[in-house]
């Protein structure tokens, strides 16, 4: 507890969230852009449990964080949106898991 009273903040993995429900600014981890076959573009923001990200198609999404053997995987719940982050590699796939609709993307910053 501090001096807000009756109110305890809980700071965790660079998250911070007032008890009270308030959330308090979140700083990101990284920051990517990404350029991909066809002309496409990924901006991406990286959070320690999802990444936000920004298609060149016009669509803004935040998808949470999933299992992965290796690199960072991103899923929606049914999964038939996925982000991949590998080092300064990326792609998504939509759908079919084998149909990459962002594909061969590198990060340009």
């Amino acid at each position: 507890m501090d001096s807000w009273t009756g109110t305890a903040k809980v700071i965790f993995a660079g998250i911070a969230v007032l008890a009270a429900g308030h959330a308090v600014a979140e700083t990101p981890v990284a920051e990517a852009r990404f350029a991909c076959h066809q002309g496409k573009t990924i901006d991406a923001t990286f959070y320690p449990d999802r990444v936000e990200l920004k298609l060149s198609d016009g669509r803004s999404l935040t998808v949470p964080q999933a299992m992965s053997g290796s690199g960072a995987r991103y899923a929606d719940a049914d999964e038939s949106f996925v982000f991949w982050n590998k080092g300064d590699t990326a792609f998504i796939t939509e759908g079919d898991p084998d149909k990459e609709t962002y594909a061969d993307c590198v990060d340009s910053k």
